[in-house]
Protein backbone atom coordinates (compact mmCIF):
# COMPACT_ATOMS: atom_id res chain seq x y z
CA UNK A 1 0.00 0.00 0.00
CA UNK A 2 2.83 2.43 -0.44
CA UNK A 3 1.63 5.90 -0.82
CA UNK A 4 -1.99 5.01 -1.20
CA UNK A 5 -4.64 5.70 0.93
CA UNK A 6 -6.40 2.91 3.22
CA UNK A 7 -9.39 1.10 2.13
CA UNK A 8 -12.42 0.85 3.03
CA UNK A 9 -14.72 -2.18 3.67
CA UNK A 10 -16.69 -4.42 6.03
CA UNK A 11 -16.77 -3.50 9.91
CA UNK A 12 -18.34 -6.50 11.66
CA UNK A 13 -17.26 -10.04 12.35
CA UNK A 14 -14.73 -12.48 11.02
CA UNK A 15 -15.34 -10.82 7.41
CA UNK A 16 -12.36 -8.84 6.19
CA UNK A 17 -12.16 -6.28 3.73
CA UNK A 18 -10.74 -8.05 0.20
CA UNK A 19 -7.15 -7.55 0.18
CA UNK A 20 -6.78 -7.11 4.00
CA UNK A 21 -7.22 -11.39 5.21
CA UNK A 22 -4.49 -11.74 8.38
CA UNK A 23 -5.28 -15.56 7.84
CA UNK A 24 -2.48 -15.68 5.26
CA UNK A 25 -0.39 -12.72 6.45
CA UNK A 26 2.80 -13.80 8.19
CA UNK A 27 3.38 -12.54 11.33
CA UNK A 28 6.28 -10.04 11.83
CA UNK A 29 9.75 -11.52 13.03
CA UNK A 30 9.94 -10.11 16.00
CA UNK A 31 6.95 -9.50 18.04
CA UNK A 32 8.93 -7.12 20.77
CA UNK A 33 9.97 -4.52 17.55
CA UNK A 34 9.16 -0.71 17.54
CA UNK A 35 8.38 -0.09 13.96
CA UNK A 36 9.75 4.16 13.88
CA UNK A 37 7.78 4.33 11.33
CA UNK A 38 4.72 4.65 13.35
CA UNK A 39 5.92 5.35 16.64
CA UNK A 40 6.93 8.90 17.59
CA UNK A 41 11.05 9.65 17.63
CA UNK A 42 11.94 8.79 21.19
CA UNK A 43 9.98 5.59 21.83
CA UNK A 44 12.16 2.73 22.87
CA UNK A 45 12.54 -0.17 24.87
CA UNK A 46 14.46 0.06 28.19
CA UNK A 47 16.69 -3.26 29.38
CA UNK A 48 13.83 -4.24 31.29
CA UNK A 49 11.65 -4.53 27.44
CA UNK A 50 9.47 -2.04 29.09
CA UNK A 51 8.82 0.53 26.43
CA UNK A 52 9.48 3.99 27.35
CA UNK A 53 9.11 7.62 26.03
CA UNK A 54 10.77 10.64 26.48
CA UNK A 55 13.30 8.62 29.14
CA UNK A 56 9.47 7.80 30.94
CA UNK A 57 8.41 4.09 31.01
CA UNK A 58 5.07 2.87 30.64
CA UNK A 59 4.37 1.11 33.85
CA UNK A 60 5.30 4.63 35.43
CA UNK A 61 2.97 6.59 33.33
CA UNK A 62 0.06 3.98 33.54
CA UNK A 63 0.45 4.17 37.30
CA UNK A 64 0.22 7.55 37.76
CA UNK A 65 -2.23 8.85 35.20
CA UNK A 66 -4.01 5.77 34.54
CA UNK A 67 -5.38 3.94 31.49
CA UNK A 68 -6.41 4.89 29.10
CA UNK A 69 -4.19 7.55 28.34
CA UNK A 70 -3.20 9.25 25.35
CA UNK A 71 0.71 9.72 25.85
CA UNK A 72 2.00 12.90 23.45
CA UNK A 73 5.78 13.54 23.06
CA UNK A 74 6.55 17.11 23.04
CA UNK A 75 9.87 16.46 21.50
CA UNK A 76 8.67 14.93 18.09
CA UNK A 77 5.55 17.19 17.93
CA UNK A 78 8.03 20.78 18.34
CA UNK A 79 10.58 18.56 15.78
CA UNK A 80 7.44 18.01 13.69
CA UNK A 81 6.61 21.79 13.87
CA UNK A 82 10.06 23.02 13.11
CA UNK A 83 10.51 20.75 10.14
CA UNK A 84 7.18 22.02 8.30
CA UNK A 85 7.79 25.38 8.67
CA UNK A 86 11.94 25.19 7.85
CA UNK A 87 10.43 23.08 4.30
CA UNK A 88 9.06 26.00 3.50
CA UNK A 89 10.97 28.30 4.79
CA UNK A 90 9.78 32.21 4.25
CA UNK A 91 7.78 31.46 1.50
CA UNK A 92 4.94 29.85 2.70
CA UNK A 93 2.69 29.93 5.67
CA UNK A 94 2.35 26.63 7.42
CA UNK A 95 -1.05 27.03 9.39
CA UNK A 96 -1.39 24.04 11.84
CA UNK A 97 -4.80 22.35 11.12
CA UNK A 98 -6.46 22.83 15.03
CA UNK A 99 -9.14 20.16 14.34
CA UNK A 100 -6.59 17.08 14.54
CA UNK A 101 -5.84 18.22 18.28
CA UNK A 102 -6.05 21.22 19.99
CA UNK A 103 -5.09 22.14 23.28
CA UNK A 104 -3.98 25.28 25.36
CA UNK A 105 0.04 23.58 25.23
CA UNK A 106 -0.11 22.43 21.80
CA UNK A 107 -1.04 26.74 20.68
CA UNK A 108 1.59 27.55 22.72
CA UNK A 109 4.21 25.40 21.17
CA UNK A 110 2.99 26.60 17.53
CA UNK A 111 3.14 29.69 18.61
CA UNK A 112 7.23 28.73 19.63
CA UNK A 113 7.80 27.05 17.23
CA UNK A 114 6.77 30.02 14.50
CA UNK A 115 3.64 28.06 12.83
CA UNK A 116 -0.02 30.02 12.55
CA UNK A 117 -2.63 28.18 13.64
CA UNK A 118 -6.22 26.99 11.08
CA UNK A 119 -9.38 27.00 13.53
CA UNK A 120 -12.91 25.90 12.81
CA UNK A 121 -15.00 26.55 15.51
CA UNK A 122 -15.88 28.85 18.55
CA UNK A 123 -14.30 26.76 20.73
CA UNK A 124 -11.02 26.02 18.88
CA UNK A 125 -11.13 30.18 18.32
CA UNK A 126 -11.41 30.97 21.90
CA UNK A 127 -8.74 27.72 22.81
CA UNK A 128 -6.40 29.43 20.41
CA UNK A 129 -6.96 33.13 22.28
CA UNK A 130 -7.24 32.27 25.42
CA UNK A 131 -3.54 30.57 25.09
CA UNK A 132 -1.49 33.67 23.19
CA UNK A 133 -1.88 32.97 19.42
CA UNK A 134 -1.68 36.11 17.64
CA UNK A 135 -5.05 36.98 16.24
CA UNK A 136 -3.54 38.09 13.13
CA UNK A 137 -1.80 34.51 12.90
CA UNK A 138 -5.18 32.70 13.01
CA UNK A 139 -7.41 31.29 10.10
CA UNK A 140 -11.51 30.34 10.57
CA UNK A 141 -12.43 27.95 8.43
CA UNK A 142 -16.37 26.15 8.68
CA UNK A 143 -18.91 25.57 6.34
CA UNK A 144 -21.98 27.05 8.80
CA UNK A 145 -19.86 29.13 10.85
CA UNK A 146 -22.60 31.47 13.27
CA UNK A 147 -22.82 34.87 13.88
CA UNK A 148 -21.00 35.05 17.21
CA UNK A 149 -18.18 33.10 15.76
CA UNK A 150 -17.82 35.32 13.01
CA UNK A 151 -18.32 38.53 15.54
CA UNK A 152 -15.53 37.15 18.09
CA UNK A 153 -13.24 36.65 15.21
CA UNK A 154 -13.56 39.76 13.38
CA UNK A 155 -13.36 41.74 16.55
CA UNK A 156 -10.43 39.74 17.47
CA UNK A 157 -8.62 40.64 13.96
CA UNK A 158 -7.96 37.08 12.37
CA UNK A 159 -6.05 37.01 9.80
CA UNK A 160 -8.56 35.41 7.78
CA UNK A 161 -11.56 34.25 7.49
CA UNK A 162 -12.43 31.60 4.80
CA UNK A 163 -15.59 31.92 3.12
CA UNK A 164 -17.80 28.73 2.13
CA UNK A 165 -20.83 30.03 0.64
CA UNK A 166 -22.92 33.15 -0.78
CA UNK A 167 -24.60 33.52 2.66
CA UNK A 168 -21.52 33.01 4.27
CA UNK A 169 -20.04 36.05 2.60
CA UNK A 170 -22.93 38.54 2.75
CA UNK A 171 -22.89 37.35 6.93
CA UNK A 172 -19.29 38.49 6.94
CA UNK A 173 -19.28 41.53 5.29
CA UNK A 174 -22.11 42.42 7.17
CA UNK A 175 -20.83 41.89 10.48
CA UNK A 176 -17.33 43.28 9.45
CA UNK A 177 -19.08 46.79 7.92
CA UNK A 178 -21.06 47.06 11.57
CA UNK A 179 -17.75 46.30 13.44
CA UNK A 180 -16.44 48.82 11.44
CA UNK A 181 -13.31 46.55 9.99
CA UNK A 182 -11.93 45.27 6.97
CA UNK A 183 -11.69 41.81 7.03
CA UNK A 184 -9.04 39.89 4.84
CA UNK A 185 -11.00 36.41 3.27
CA UNK A 186 -10.33 33.55 1.01
CA UNK A 187 -13.04 31.74 -0.74
CA UNK A 188 -12.74 28.37 -0.51
CA UNK A 189 -13.28 26.24 -3.85
CA UNK A 190 -14.24 22.70 -4.60
CA UNK A 191 -11.93 21.79 -7.34
CA UNK A 192 -13.64 18.69 -8.80
CA UNK A 193 -10.73 16.67 -7.53
CA UNK A 194 -11.15 13.58 -5.36
CA UNK A 195 -8.51 12.39 -3.24
CA UNK A 196 -7.64 8.83 -3.25
CA UNK A 197 -8.83 8.11 0.11
CA UNK A 198 -12.40 6.76 2.44
CA UNK A 199 -15.63 8.53 0.67
CA UNK A 200 -16.11 10.60 4.09
CA UNK A 201 -12.98 12.37 4.06
CA UNK A 202 -12.79 13.20 0.13
CA UNK A 203 -13.74 16.60 0.32
CA UNK A 204 -13.21 18.32 -3.00
CA UNK A 205 -15.57 16.45 -5.14
CA UNK A 206 -18.71 18.24 -6.21
CA UNK A 207 -20.99 16.31 -4.23
CA UNK A 208 -20.42 17.89 -0.80
CA UNK A 209 -20.98 20.21 1.90
CA UNK A 210 -17.67 22.11 1.75
CA UNK A 211 -16.87 25.18 -0.45
CA UNK A 212 -17.94 26.78 -3.91
CA UNK A 213 -17.90 25.08 -7.13
CA UNK A 214 -15.61 25.71 -9.82
CA UNK A 215 -18.41 24.00 -12.72
CA UNK A 216 -20.90 26.77 -13.27
CA UNK A 217 -19.62 29.78 -12.87
CA UNK A 218 -20.16 29.68 -8.54
CA UNK A 219 -16.90 30.32 -7.69
CA UNK A 220 -16.43 33.24 -10.58
CA UNK A 221 -19.71 34.22 -8.69
CA UNK A 222 -18.92 34.45 -5.56
CA UNK A 223 -15.29 36.50 -6.35
CA UNK A 224 -17.03 39.63 -8.49
CA UNK A 225 -19.51 39.23 -4.83
CA UNK A 226 -16.73 39.57 -2.15
CA UNK A 227 -14.87 41.96 -4.24
CA UNK A 228 -18.26 44.24 -4.41
CA UNK A 229 -17.72 44.72 -0.50
CA UNK A 230 -15.76 46.93 0.51
CA UNK A 231 -15.53 45.81 4.40
CA UNK A 232 -13.83 42.88 2.80
CA UNK A 233 -10.49 42.16 1.41
CA UNK A 234 -10.05 38.92 -0.73
CA UNK A 235 -6.29 38.01 -0.33
CA UNK A 236 -6.66 34.67 -1.99
CA UNK A 237 -7.81 31.20 -2.93
CA UNK A 238 -8.68 27.95 -0.92
CA UNK A 239 -8.70 24.44 -2.09
CA UNK A 240 -8.48 21.15 0.09
CA UNK A 241 -9.19 17.65 -1.46
CA UNK A 242 -9.03 15.22 1.13
CA UNK A 243 -7.56 13.77 4.39
CA UNK A 244 -4.82 11.03 4.29
CA UNK A 245 -3.40 11.62 0.88
CA UNK A 246 -0.18 10.35 -0.22
CA UNK A 247 -0.57 11.07 -4.00
CA UNK A 248 0.67 14.50 -4.80
CA UNK A 249 -0.76 14.18 -8.46
CA UNK A 250 -4.62 15.21 -6.60
CA UNK A 251 -2.39 18.55 -5.63
CA UNK A 252 -1.02 19.38 -8.97
CA UNK A 253 -4.50 18.63 -10.97
CA UNK A 254 -6.31 21.12 -7.70
CA UNK A 255 -3.37 23.76 -7.90
CA UNK A 256 -4.45 24.03 -11.97
CA UNK A 257 -7.22 24.83 -11.63
CA UNK A 258 -7.03 27.10 -8.72
CA UNK A 259 -4.68 29.15 -10.74
CA UNK A 260 -6.75 28.81 -13.66
CA UNK A 261 -9.14 30.69 -11.25
CA UNK A 262 -6.70 33.11 -10.48
CA UNK A 263 -6.19 33.99 -14.48
CA UNK A 264 -10.01 34.58 -14.26
CA UNK A 265 -10.07 37.22 -11.80
CA UNK A 266 -7.18 39.00 -13.39
CA UNK A 267 -8.43 38.77 -16.47
CA UNK A 268 -11.81 39.86 -15.78
CA UNK A 269 -11.71 42.00 -12.61
CA UNK A 270 -7.89 43.24 -13.17
CA UNK A 271 -6.63 41.63 -9.79
CA UNK A 272 -3.74 39.56 -9.35
CA UNK A 273 -4.19 37.50 -5.53
CA UNK A 274 -1.51 37.75 -3.35
CA UNK A 275 -2.38 34.04 -1.70
CA UNK A 276 -3.16 30.16 -2.72
CA UNK A 277 -4.32 28.08 0.05
CA UNK A 278 -3.66 24.18 -0.96
CA UNK A 279 -4.80 22.85 2.65
CA UNK A 280 -3.93 19.68 4.05
CA UNK A 281 -4.17 15.95 3.82
CA UNK A 282 -1.33 14.60 3.93
CA UNK A 283 -1.14 11.67 5.39
CA UNK A 284 0.65 9.61 7.95
CA UNK A 285 1.62 6.27 9.07
CA UNK A 286 -0.85 4.51 10.64
CA UNK A 287 0.90 0.76 9.95
CA UNK A 288 4.43 -0.33 8.06
CA UNK A 289 2.85 -0.92 5.20
CA UNK A 290 2.30 2.88 4.85
CA UNK A 291 4.80 5.47 3.11
CA UNK A 292 4.56 9.48 3.55
CA UNK A 293 5.85 11.83 1.95
CA UNK A 294 8.42 13.73 4.21
CA UNK A 295 7.93 17.29 4.83
CA UNK A 296 10.49 18.63 2.60
CA UNK A 297 9.38 16.84 -0.35
CA UNK A 298 5.71 17.88 0.02
CA UNK A 299 7.02 21.64 0.25
CA UNK A 300 9.36 20.93 -2.69
CA UNK A 301 6.67 19.29 -4.80
CA UNK A 302 4.13 22.01 -3.88
CA UNK A 303 5.86 25.02 -4.94
CA UNK A 304 7.03 23.78 -8.18
CA UNK A 305 3.51 22.78 -9.14
CA UNK A 306 1.94 26.25 -8.20
CA UNK A 307 5.03 27.83 -9.77
CA UNK A 308 5.27 25.46 -12.80
CA UNK A 309 1.01 26.40 -13.27
CA UNK A 310 1.39 30.67 -12.26
CA UNK A 311 4.42 30.67 -15.18
CA UNK A 312 2.22 29.10 -17.64
CA UNK A 313 -0.68 31.39 -16.28
CA UNK A 314 1.49 34.57 -16.94
CA UNK A 315 0.91 34.93 -13.27
CA UNK A 316 2.97 36.30 -10.37
CA UNK A 317 3.51 33.25 -8.09
CA UNK A 318 1.09 34.16 -4.89
CA UNK A 319 2.18 33.20 -1.33
CA UNK A 320 1.30 29.43 -0.27
CA UNK A 321 -0.22 28.26 2.52
CA UNK A 322 -0.35 24.57 3.57
CA UNK A 323 -2.41 23.11 6.55
CA UNK A 324 -0.56 20.34 7.99
CA UNK A 325 -2.53 18.90 11.01
CA UNK A 326 -2.16 15.05 11.41
CA UNK A 327 1.03 15.17 9.62
CA UNK A 328 2.28 16.85 12.46
CA UNK A 329 0.30 15.90 15.67
CA UNK A 330 -0.77 12.11 14.59
CA UNK A 331 2.68 10.49 14.64
CA UNK A 332 3.53 11.59 18.12
CA UNK A 333 1.18 10.45 20.39
CA UNK A 334 0.14 6.42 21.47
CA UNK A 335 -2.61 5.65 23.54
CA UNK A 336 -2.01 3.69 26.16
CA UNK A 337 -4.58 0.52 27.59
CA UNK A 338 -5.01 -1.99 29.95
CA UNK A 339 -6.14 -5.77 28.51
CA UNK A 340 -8.98 -7.03 30.58
CA UNK A 341 -9.53 -9.86 29.23
CA UNK A 342 -8.65 -12.14 26.28
CA UNK A 343 -11.45 -14.77 24.54
CA UNK A 344 -9.80 -17.07 21.89
CA UNK A 345 -12.29 -17.95 19.45
CA UNK A 346 -10.94 -21.36 17.50
CA UNK A 347 -10.25 -20.93 13.84
CA UNK A 348 -10.58 -16.94 13.79
CA UNK A 349 -8.76 -15.29 16.22
CA UNK A 350 -8.30 -14.02 20.13
CA UNK A 351 -10.50 -10.66 21.04
CA UNK A 352 -8.31 -8.54 23.22
CA UNK A 353 -10.14 -6.05 25.08
CA UNK A 354 -8.87 -3.54 26.53
CA UNK A 355 -10.17 -0.12 28.72
CA UNK A 356 -10.86 2.18 26.19
CA UNK A 357 -12.13 1.55 23.00
CA UNK A 358 -14.77 3.33 20.46
CA UNK A 359 -14.88 6.49 23.15
CA UNK A 360 -11.57 7.14 22.41
CA UNK A 361 -10.83 6.30 18.72
CA UNK A 362 -13.72 6.16 16.88
CA UNK A 363 -11.84 6.36 13.67
CA UNK A 364 -11.52 2.58 13.06
CA UNK A 365 -15.32 2.03 13.69
CA UNK A 366 -15.74 5.45 11.18
CA UNK A 367 -13.38 4.89 8.85
CA UNK A 368 -12.16 1.51 8.91
CA UNK A 369 -8.53 2.97 9.82
CA UNK A 370 -6.05 0.63 10.21
CA UNK A 371 -3.61 1.07 13.28
CA UNK A 372 -0.80 -1.06 14.87
CA UNK A 373 -0.50 -2.00 18.54
CA UNK A 374 2.50 -3.53 20.78
CA UNK A 375 2.62 -5.28 24.13
CA UNK A 376 4.72 -2.17 25.99
CA UNK A 377 4.84 -3.56 29.28
CA UNK A 378 7.46 -6.25 28.77
CA UNK A 379 8.43 -8.47 26.05
CA UNK A 380 7.76 -11.94 25.63
CA UNK A 381 9.15 -14.79 23.50
CA UNK A 382 5.56 -16.68 22.83
CA UNK A 383 4.38 -17.49 19.91
CA UNK A 384 2.17 -14.97 17.79
CA UNK A 385 -1.32 -15.09 17.63
CA UNK A 386 -3.83 -13.39 15.11
CA UNK A 387 -5.76 -10.62 17.65
CA UNK A 388 -8.15 -7.99 17.08
CA UNK A 389 -8.33 -5.39 19.94
CA UNK A 390 -11.47 -4.16 20.74
CA UNK A 391 -12.88 -1.91 23.64
CA UNK A 392 -15.33 -2.09 26.81
CA UNK A 393 -18.19 -0.36 24.56
CA UNK A 394 -21.91 -1.79 24.30
CA UNK A 395 -21.48 -1.93 20.64
CA UNK A 396 -20.11 -4.82 18.18
CA UNK A 397 -18.32 -2.08 15.87
CA UNK A 398 -16.45 -1.35 18.92
CA UNK A 399 -13.17 -2.44 17.33
CA UNK A 400 -9.60 -0.14 18.10
CA UNK A 401 -7.32 -2.21 16.27
CA UNK A 402 -9.09 -4.77 13.58
CA UNK A 403 -6.07 -7.34 12.99
CA UNK A 404 -2.75 -7.48 14.25
CA UNK A 405 -0.35 -10.41 15.84
CA UNK A 406 0.31 -10.02 19.67
CA UNK A 407 1.93 -12.69 21.78
CA UNK A 408 -0.27 -15.79 22.57
CA UNK A 409 0.64 -15.05 26.53
CA UNK A 410 -1.36 -11.90 26.59
CA UNK A 411 -2.67 -11.58 29.55
CA UNK A 412 -5.16 -9.14 32.20
CA UNK A 413 -3.17 -6.76 33.33
CA UNK A 414 -0.67 -6.55 30.16
CA UNK A 415 -0.28 -2.90 28.82
CA UNK A 416 -0.87 -2.58 25.07
CA UNK A 417 -0.16 0.85 23.08
CA UNK A 418 -1.60 2.15 19.81
CA UNK A 419 0.80 4.42 18.03
CA UNK A 420 -0.60 7.47 15.68
CA UNK A 421 -3.34 8.45 17.78
CA UNK A 422 -2.26 12.18 17.65
CA UNK A 423 -4.54 13.49 15.42
CA UNK A 424 -8.89 12.82 15.55
CA UNK A 425 -8.84 10.23 18.62
CA UNK A 426 -9.18 12.74 21.53
CA UNK A 427 -10.72 15.27 19.09
CA UNK A 428 -13.73 13.04 18.34
CA UNK A 429 -13.75 11.40 22.08
CA UNK A 430 -17.08 11.07 23.58
CA UNK A 431 -18.72 10.05 26.44
CA UNK A 432 -20.34 6.92 25.03
CA UNK A 433 -21.89 5.00 27.54
CA UNK A 434 -20.96 7.65 30.05
CA UNK A 435 -16.61 6.58 29.52
CA UNK A 436 -14.90 9.43 30.80
CA UNK A 437 -12.51 10.99 27.94
CA UNK A 438 -8.77 10.06 28.90
CA UNK A 439 -5.94 12.67 29.69
CA UNK A 440 -3.77 13.89 27.22
CA UNK A 441 -0.31 13.32 28.86
CA UNK A 442 2.70 15.19 27.66
CA UNK A 443 6.09 13.82 28.11
CA UNK A 444 9.82 15.58 27.88
CA UNK A 445 13.22 14.96 28.80
CA UNK A 446 11.91 12.32 31.81
CA UNK A 447 9.45 14.37 32.95
CA UNK A 448 5.22 14.24 32.22
CA UNK A 449 2.65 16.53 32.66
CA UNK A 450 -1.00 16.08 32.23
CA UNK A 451 -2.19 19.05 29.49
CA UNK A 452 -5.89 17.88 29.35
CA UNK A 453 -7.00 16.77 32.13
CA UNK A 454 -8.66 12.79 32.57
CA UNK A 455 -12.55 13.61 32.84
CA UNK A 456 -14.58 12.41 36.06
CA UNK A 457 -18.01 11.54 36.93
CA UNK A 458 -18.07 14.52 38.67
CA UNK A 459 -17.93 16.35 35.41
CA UNK A 460 -20.40 14.27 33.69
CA UNK A 461 -22.72 15.19 36.26
CA UNK A 462 -22.20 18.45 36.15
CA UNK A 463 -24.09 19.01 32.95
CA UNK A 464 -26.82 17.07 33.55
CA UNK A 465 -28.94 19.40 35.15
CA UNK A 466 -32.11 17.03 35.37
Amino acid sequence: MSRSAHPAGPRHADVLPEGRSMTSAAPPADLNALDPRVWSRTVTRNTDGVVTVGGIDVVRLAEEFGTPAYILDEDDFRARCRAWHEAFGGQADVFYAGKAFLSRAVVRWLYEEGLNLDVCSGGELATALSAGMPAERIALHGNNKSVAEIERAVEAGVGRIVLDSFQETARVAGIAERLGRRQRVQIRVTVGVEAHTHEFIATAHEDQKFGIALPGGHAAEAVRRVLGHGSLELVGIHSHIGSQIFDMSGFEVAAHRVVALLAQIRDEHGVELPEIDLGGGLGIAYTPDDDPCEPHEIAKSLTEIVTRECAAAGLAVPRLSVEPGRAIVGPTTFTLYEVGTTKPLETLRTYVSVDGGMSDNIRTALYDAEYSVALVSRTSDAEPMLSRVVGKHCESGDIVVRDAFLPADLAPGDLLAVPATGAYCRSMASNYNHALRPPVVAVKDGQARLIVRRETEEDLLRLDVG
